[in-house]
């Protein structure tokens, strides 16, 4: 390139190009749009820059921000400017071609540096060289300062370059630091630079350059800035963390349930060291620095070569895969978020690691004081001066005030000062590395941005002489590195520190400087001199060293080489603990001014702003007491909201109602809470709480939890300086301990602690009431306090926890907890299912210490924690492990500990323990039971409360998975030798199940596996003690880590496979927690659970068996249908014998059919209770019930069909009977006719005489028809009654009946001869006793009249089976006759019925002989006889005739029949599918309908029919409800038309089909051919309807037609019969007419379906709503005051206002005829559930009823009117409706029924 100039000629080609193109482009951009010159204004500058660049956008970049730099400003207009640019442009050319031709001479360098360099000077602020002549001048100048950003001055932030120019600083009043830290104006800065003279800027162009210059330059400071800081980013790219820095790694990411957080992943690369490292610290495993590697070879002789830790890992030969375990640790605070810094200072801590004091920034030229990392460590430790009160100190490490010694090196120290630390601090302990050092694996690896970082721990005393090392506290720090690389470090720390100790085996010049030029020296520094053998040479300069500094000998510490480590350390602790005795204490927060004022950064500044409002609030205490300022500032938790609390527990106990009544009690009690509930309401924002919400709502995430970290903070040492919580602490633990216990003084400190405990808690709780007495008052929420409830879900979502029970009050803000779930639940797009974890256990027994191990998080520990109750923390599982979990959150409980020795001496301890336990268990899907005292008392209480709990969660339909974890025992082989102790345990619970069982009245659980999946093996863990070693200095023990851990994977894997409970989500979880909490506020916790979800669960249930229930009966009934059809269309031929086996094989038939749809049906209900979304495991209890509903219904229905086939098995015999007469006289009839017309052909005679001969020949024919027989009905019924009575020893009772039909004709009357031991009783209980048995009766014999009379209506003949059925009725409706009634009045009462039910059926027997007595039959054809006749005489051609009549006699009704037959189903199916489904989808939807037509309908009669004659009001119900519905838009007639087109397509399509012979061949057109033609037809619609074989016969008597015109107009026929038959549907309106006559009657399956079985409440009279028929347990939804039962006062007469749903709960007794007169408690029917309301407005319904109705029930029921609380008075039609529809749990349900 030299040669010849070729490199120059090179660039003058290049550069003659581009001038060229740039020249061109200036031309073209001085013209516009349309070549028009740009006017020559300031503006058109801009646009002449941009039309260039438009022109040279593919040539050349010109940088808009320099365009914009340059041109700032600029004065000059249009065309001048263009003229300027073109010569300056043209001089740039010259000048780079003179440049390009001189670069090619070469001339001495150092010549021309002499030239140039001139002095050399730079200015103290921009840097830019000194420009005077030679190098002798006075003062230096340049002509042109730079930017001071440009030489790297910033404003703190390495990346905050200072964009100002000194020029322009010199004039003003900023300041500059100098190297000492002070601050100084620019405008003096010729006092500390005169030999500079800085002058402003001749001219604003004259910095132009400079500004362009900037520019540019500016990306560039920083890229130099970033190759300073290479190092560092190399080191965060090896560890795969260069995308969280700087500070981008959060906590919350971390505590996230990942599979890196739960699986040890081998170590494969350095990039998973951070995740092992941080997985491991958060289960504060001390072994957080070893990790499994995956081997790099296939070496397998290596016996260990699958164990790498670390340390193996970071050691290996290539550059790349070397890491000092410091720059692991300084490389996760730089990445870490200051939360996260905080956490991790705290578990290292814990570790007894030491922890960053002093971070360096990557490149050691800037260091962070850690002050907010340190924050959250707080320490316990007891100096000896306290040992022997047993007292201890708790405090805030940076706020102790305790000695502070550093230890720090010179460059050549062969001896490690943190190894002799780590033996200083172990002394008297296992030796435990404390500070990484070079003889530990890894810690030899050069560190690449560790040195710099400052470390410090703390030594603890115990109180124990002979093991601790120091009688108090001591802080030690230690310097990363030599000295002179952190210089800045290094004099922070020996300003800031009581001591400092200098590590060194010899001094070096630059050494010699630093130490020597310390202040104060003498008592502060110490040298620690380590001599070599032959190392006389670095003796001296120690020496001289020394001699300068004039230390004292005591000052000097030698190590001969001749002495070990373990040996120095131990002359070194003597030294250090003779300089305790009289040095300055030191609190690390104070180190916060010194820090600054060297220089260094610390990372508490950026909170100040919160912490000025933490302090702000926190000052308002001031000297007061904090239970006064509680009362002032958080009103609203205070006795307030604990009477609350107390009312509504008493409102569900009725413990104190005494003489008032329970309901006048339970309304004075509303009436108090409505008042409590007022005043809190009223309560106005205190100055505290303004301020803490308004500090909570106006900041962001990061600085909002600033504020809440600093509020505890400032609360925490508030606390313990105003309150001295420590001594109130130990006093308390005194008087514990002490085995003669004074009570009173016990819990007057207990009471003294929680009134003097103050956190954020108190605050949150307080937040949290505001919102829910806010929400309760009148006034308008103001939008701060609407606001609440997403601030504190959002607060959750960040890891805060929730106070979900106060543990206090004992009570739930119910409002608020479901408001911030719901938020939460909205802010994940409602994916929220829920894992709920819980840890019970003895108090202090590390229940708070577990869960904080497992999953990292921060629940308070230590006998310190004052505050009660419940808290809850959600934790998000991550993607990875979402969908094999199945679940959103893992939500922790942490509870109070149960069985405190202090809280025990609390009124109601262990009730309010219980109530803990049985809530939280319930709530959750993984209970841990805590133990750590095998054996002991408190231990035996603890699995008592927990398995009363889990006990009560089986019986509701819970089943929560269970593991006891015992704590303290350690030794690989624990599990196997804790075999009998495991054994023991299950004995235990096996004992206490039988005891709580027993309580809880469940006979038939009998150990502790009936209630849970518990295997001793699987469910028992044992979990080594946590301290390795004597606390406070012992770290945490390995083996107790790795065993929680264990526990921790396992515990999710069985989530994982076991998924016996329902996912649940937040609304289910609020649904469950609500329900829990009120069933806990009762005594009776199982009898009083109530829970929507149950409800909804059972419901949805109830609705599919419903559902299920009508499939099976359909089906049978279709089935019935079709073999009653075929036994009546059997062949005439067939004698009785063929009838019967017909009969019985139909009845094997239908039996095996029945067993068929019952297994389907079983079959749906296990499937029912295999699937998931429905809650099923809720309801698993009822499971049974329901599979012996299917039985009972599988049973009731054989024996219905069994009963109609022999009624129609005895139809078929009576209709044989009279086709045989028939058949007879026809024959006789046919054969006269034909006689008769043969006579009278022989002359022509008129129709009259005609008709005469006929007249006479039809007499004589049929003078001598037979009669059929008369069934003796009476007699077979009595038969039948006398059956019923068999073996029960009242022969004598029926021996003198007589005549059945006269018995019952007038009223039936209880007597006193019906009533046992009548004369013994008094004459009140004789009343009440025949006053019960009248209205039973008069009940009995309405609803048998009503089966009597449904009967009657079929019109069909009599069958035994009425008679049974109607027996089996009345023995249903006696089961529950009182005991003291004799059985004269069962006898009585059955005979009446039978009587009356005899006459009935007589008269229905009468009718039917007369329909069926074959002379009448013969006389319905006689015009038809008549007709053929006189046809045939006048021989007309008769064959349409005769297909009108086959079709009128035969088709027609069997058209009819058919219809009638599938009519029922049909509108059944029309109910259940229409608009009105809704109404019969259950009970206990059927029964909300009724009752709320009711009250719409707002009539009396109806209210007392319903509650009085339930069963017939609900059929009569019903049957109008059908009747409406048919009416509705011709329902009944557009099926009846729809069931009419079906058939006559079946008969059209039969007659078709009977057209061909066997062979498809057409039937020969002759007479015989029609036999055979309707023959075939009746073959094809068999089992489809009935042709009348008599009919058939009759009708086609005589007939002379042939076939094929007899089918023409066979169809013809049928077509008129459908035509015929629509237009009868149409006109027809008679609804009620058709249902009677239905055989299948849909309000008799309506009925069926709805009614259930049956049962009344025994003392309110409200019908049971169970599913199904066959469960164990009545129960309603709603229960009325049992005035409306007919219960009434003894003393008064007046009508019971109680609820019995009240009185169930309490001490009160009833009395009636069951109970033979005595009283006894209301837990007398045990087949009756009656839990409590679930509300207190649930049953407003019938308080409502009862005021409305209140004279009118008394004067019906013959009473006084009841006594009703004034507050019943207020209820309105509205709110009774409200309570009716919140009881049937109805969510405006659309429907579109309207009122009858």
């Amino acid at each position: 390139m030299s040669e010849d100039k070729t490199l120059c000629n090179l660039k003058n080609k290049k550069l003659q190009v581009i001038v060229n193109k740039i020249t061109a482009a200036l031309d073209q951009a001085t013209k516009g749009p349309d070549g028009v010159q740009l006017p020559d204004n300031n503006e058109s500058i801009t646009k002449l820059i941009s039309n260039m660049r438009k022109y040279l956008i593919k040539d050349i970049s010109i940088s808009e921000e320099d365009e914009k730099t340059t041109l700032f400003q600029i004065r000059s207009t249009c065309h001048p400017f263009i003229n300027s640019l073109n010569m300056s442009i043209e001089d740039l050319k010259e000048q780079l071609q003179e440049e390009f031709s001189k670069s090619e001479n070469i001339k001495p360098q150092d010549e021309l540096f002499k030239r140039v360099f001139g002095c050399g000077k730079q200015c103290p602020f921009c840097k830019v060289p000194c420009e005077a002549g030679g190098k002798g001048h006075d003062q230096h100048h340049a002509a042109v300062h730079p930017p001071q950003g440009l030489v790297g001055v910033t404003f703190g932030d390495p990346k905050k370059l200072v964009p100002t120019m000194c020029t322009t600083d010199v004039q003003s009043r900023l300041k500059k630091t100098d190297t000492k830290g002070e601050w100084h104006p620019y405008k003096e800065y010729h006092t500390y630079y005169p030999d500079w003279l800085i002058q402003p800027n001749s001219s604003i162009e004259a910095s132009y350059y400079w500004k362009f210059m900037k520019r540019n330059a500016e990306s560039d400071i920083i890229k130099m800035d970033k190759e300073e800081k290479s190092v560092l980013f190399n080191v965060l790219s090896k560890l795969g963390l260069e995308e969280f820095y700087p500070n981008k790694l959060t906590l919350r990411s971390l505590l996230e349930i990942k599979k890196n957080s739960i699986y040890d992943e081998t170590v494969e690369s350095l990039d998973k060291i951070p995740w092992c490292f941080l997985r491991k610290l958060f289960q504060i495993n001390a072994e957080c620095r070893n990790w499994k590697q995956v081997p790099n070879n296939d070496d397998d002789d290596d016996e260990n070569s699958h164990l790498y830790d670390f340390y193996l890992l970071t050691a290996g030969d290539s550059v790349d895969n070397k890491v000092n375990p410091l720059d692991l640790i300084v490389a996760l605070f730089l990445c870490a978020d200051s939360f996260l810094q905080q956490e991790m200072a705290l578990k290292m801590s814990m570790c007894q690691f030491s922890v960053p004091l002093l971070l360096p920034h990557g490149n050691n030229s800037q260091s962070t004081l850690m002050l907010w990392a340190l924050r959250d460590i707080v320490k316990e430790w007891c100096p000896q001066d306290l040992s022997d009160s047993r007292g201890f100190v708790e405090d805030n490490i940076v706020q102790a005030n305790i000695p502070f010694f550093t230890f720090v090196r010179l460059k050549n120290c062969s001896l490690s000062k943190s190894q002799v630390l780590n033996h200083v601090l172990s002394h008297g302990q296992q030796n435990h590395n404390i500070f990484i050092h070079r003889d530990m694996e890894g810690g030899a690896i050069t560190k690449k941005i560790a040195n710099g970082l400052v470390e410090v721990c703390w030594f603890l005393p115990c109180g124990n002489e002979n093991l601790d090392i120091f009688p108090g506290p001591v802080a030690f720090a230690n310097l990363r590195g030599d000295i002179c690389e952190s210089q800045a470090q290094f004099n922070f720390l020996f300003q800031v520190s009581t001591a400092t100790f200098v590590f060194l085996d010899k001094i070096e010049e630059n050494e010699h400087k630093i130490l020597t030029s310390l202040q104060d020296v003498k008592s502060k520094l110490f040298l620690v001199v380590n001599c070599k053998e032959n190392s006389r040479e670095d003796m001296v300069s120690v020496k001289e060293t020394l001699k300068e500094l004039e230390l004292p000998n005591s000052s000097v510490k030698t190590k001969d080489p001749k002495v070990n480590v373990a040996e120095f350390s131990k002359k070194l602790c003597v030294s250090i603990k003779k300089s305790l005795t009289d040095v300055a204490n030191v609190k690390i927060e104070n180190m916060l001014d010194k820090a600054v004022e060297l220089g260094l950064s610390v990372d508490e500044k950026k909170t100040c702003i919160q912490k000025k409002a933490a302090e702000e609030i926190v000052k308002g205490i001031g000297v007061q007491k904090i239970s006064d300022y509680k009362k002032h500032q958080l009103p609203l938790q205070g006795d307030n909201w604990k009477r609350l609390s107390q009312v509504e527990m008493e409102e569900c106990r009725l413990i104190k109602d005494g003489k008032l009544g329970p309901e006048k009690y339970k309304a004075q009690l509303q009436e108090e809470k409505e008042q409590i509930r007022e005043k809190q309401s009223k309560y106005k924002l205190s100055t505290a709480m303004k301020s803490f919400i308004e500090n909570l709502l106006k900041c962001d995430e990061e600085r909002r939890d600033f504020f809440l970290k600093w509020m505890k903070f400032q609360l925490n040492a508030h606390s313990e300086s105003a309150n001295q919580l420590s001594l109130l602490r130990n006093k308390l633990t005194e008087h514990c301990d002490r085995k003669e216990k004074d009570v009173k003084i016990i819990t007057e400190l207990v009471q003294t602690l929680l009134e003097s405990s103050l956190g954020v808690e108190h605050y949150m709780k307080e937040m949290g009431l505001i919102y829910e007495f806010s929400i309760d008052g009148s006034r308008n929420i103001a939008d701060e306090i609407s606001r609440l409830p997403d601030l504190a879900a959002e607060m959750l979502l960040g890891g805060y926890p929730l106070e979900l029970l106060d543990g206090d009050a004992s009570n739930i803000p119910e409002r608020w907890v479901t408001d911030v779930l719901m938020e939460l639940h909205k802010k994940v797009g409602e994916q929220s299912r829920l894992l709920v974890l819980t840890v019970l256990g003895v108090q202090s027994t590390g229940k708070s210490t577990l869960l904080n191990t497992m999953f990292g998080v921060q629940f308070p520990v230590g006998s310190g924690r004052c505050t009660r109750g419940a808290y809850m923390l959600f934790l998000k599982v991550g993607e990875d492990m979402k969908h094999e979990l199945n679940y959103d959150f893992i939500v922790l409980i942490d509870t109070e500990g149960l069985k405190s020795p202090a809280m025990a001496q609390l009124e109601g301890s262990y009730k309010h323990d219980n109530q803990i336990a049985t809530f939280v268990i319930g709530l959750s899907d993984v209970t841990i039971i805590n133990i750590a005292m095998e054996n002991s008392t408190e231990m035996k209480d603890i699995l008592q409360i927990a398995v009363y709990a889990f006990l009560r969660m089986k019986e509701i339909g819970k089943k929560p998975v269970c593991h006891f974890v015992h704590q303290n025992v350690s030794g690989f082989s624990a599990h196997d030798k804790t075999i009998t102790e495991r054994q023991h345990l299950l004995d235990q619970l096996n004992e206490m199940t039988q005891i709580a069982a027993e309580m809880e009245k469940k006979p038939s659980i009998k150990a502790f596996t009936d209630v849970l999946d518990y295997d001793m093996n699987k469910n028992n863990w044992n979990i080594p003690g946590l301290w390795h070693g004597t606390p406070p200095m012992a770290p945490v023990n390995t083996g107790y880590s790795e065993a929680v851990a264990d526990l921790k994977r396992n515990l999710l894997e069985t989530v994982k496979t076991n998924r016996s409970n329902e996912v649940s989500k937040i609304p289910e979880f609020l649904e469950w927690m609500r329900s829990l909490w009120r069933a806990v506020k009762y005594e009776n916790f199982i009898f009083s659970f109530r829970n929507t979800l149950v409800a909804q669960a059972y419901d949805n249930l109830c609705k599919e068996f419903s559902q299920w229930e009508w499939q099976f009966r359909k089906e049978i009934l279709s089935w019935q249908t079709e073999a009653e059809l075929e036994i009546l269309n059997s062949v005439n031929e067939s004698d009785v014998q063929d009838l019967n086996e017909m009969a019985k094989s139909k009845k094997s038939e239908v039996s095996e059919k029945i067993t068929s749809e019952e297994r389907q049906m079983k079959e749906k209900l296990t499937n029912y209770y295999r699937k998931k979304g429905e809650n099923v495991n809720l309801i698993e209890k009822h499971k049974i019930e329901f599979f012996n509903s299917i039985s009972s219904l599988a049973k009731e229905i054989k024996y219905s069909v069994n009963n109609k086939l022999d009624c129609t098995l005895d139809m078929r015999k009576t209709l044989k009977e009279v086709q045989d007469i028939q058949r007879k006289y026809r024959g006789v009839i046919e054969q006269q006719v034909m006689k008769l017309l043969s006579d009278c052909k022989t002359s022509k005679l008129p129709d009259e005489q005609l008709k005469e001969e006929f007249e006479n020949m039809w007499t004589e024919a049929t003078k001598n028809v037979s009669r059929l027989k008369e069934q003796n009905i009476s007699e077979n019924i009595l038969i039948h009654f006398k059956e019923n009575f068999l073996n029960r020893n009242v022969n004598e009772e029926l021996q003198n009946i007589g005549d059945l039909t006269e018995i019952g004709k007038s009223k039936f009357k209880a007597r006193t001869e019906h009533v046992k031991n009548a004369k013994t009783l008094n004459v009140l209980s004789r009343k009440e006793i025949k006053g019960e048995l009248q209205n039973t009766a008069n009940e009995i014999i309405k609803s048998c009249r009503s089966f009597v009379n449904d009967i009657v209506k079929k019109n069909a003949d009599y069958h035994e089976s009425f008679t049974k059925e109607l027996l089996d009725k009345l023995d249903e409706s006696l089961k529950n006759i009182n005991k003291d009634v004799k059985i004269k009045f069962e006898i009585d009462l059955k005979l009446h019925v039978c009587g009356f039910a005899s006459r009935k059926f007589f008269k229905m027997g009468q009718k039917l002989l007369s329909d069926k007595d074959p002379q009448t039959q013969l006389e319905k054809y006689k015009s038809q006889y008549l007709s053929d006749f006189l046809d045939l005489y006048k021989e007309k051609d008769h064959c349409q005739r005769k297909a009108n009549d086959f079709v009128k006699c035969c088709i027609k009704p069997a058209v009819e029949g058919y219809i009638n037959k599938s009519l029922g189903t049909e509108i059944v199916d029309e109910i259940l599918t229409g608009c009105q489904s809704a109404e019969y989808s259950s009970r206990s939807f059927f029964h909300y309908n009724i009752q709320e037509e009711l009250l719409q309908k707002d009539d009396f009669k109806s209210f007392a029919k319903y509650i009085c004659k339930y069963e017939i009001y609900v059929k009569d119900w019903i049957f109008q409800h059908i009747q409406k519905k048919m009416l509705e838009d011709k329902t009944l007639c557009n099926l009846k038309i729809k069931k009419l087109q079906v058939i006559v397509d079946k008969i059209t399509a039969a007659l078709d089909q009977a057209t061909k012979g066997p062979h498809g061949v057409q039937l020969p057109d002759n007479i015989e051919s029609i036999t055979k033609l309707i023959s075939n037809m009746r073959k094809y619609l068999i089992k489809d309807i009935l042709i009348s074989k008599d009919n058939e016969e009759t009708t086609l008597s005589l007939i002379q037609s042939t076939c094929h015109p007899f089918i023409n107009s066979l169809n013809i026929s049928i077509e008129d019969l459908k035509g015929q038959l629509q237009e009868e549907f149409s006109k027809s309106e008679n609804v009620t007419g058709t249902l009677n006559q239905l055989p299948i009657k849909p309000q008799d399956e309506l009925f069926k379906r709805v009614f259930g079985c049956g049962k009344q409440c025994p003392f309110c009279k409200v019908p049971c709503e169970a599913g199904g028929k066959k469960h164990d347990k009545h129960h309603a939804a709603v229960h009325r005051p049992q005035g409306l039962g007919r219960y009434r006062y003894d003393d008064t007469e007046k009508l019971v206002e109680t609820l019995c749903t009240t009185d169930v709960h309490n001490e009160h007794k009833f009395k009636n005829t069951n109970t033979k007169g005595e009283w006894h408690s209301y837990n007398y029917y045990p087949d009756w559930h009656i839990p409590p309301d679930p509300s207190i407005d649930a049953s407003d319904y019938w308080k409502y009823v009862l005021v409305q109705y209140n004279d009118r029930f008394a004067k019906k029921y013959k009473a006084k009117p009841a006594d009703v609380p004034d507050a019943w008075r207020m209820i309105t039609k509205e709110q009774a409706l409200k309570g009716l529809k919140d009881a049937y749990n109805i969510k405006m349900v659309e429907h579109c029924y309207t009122s009858l």
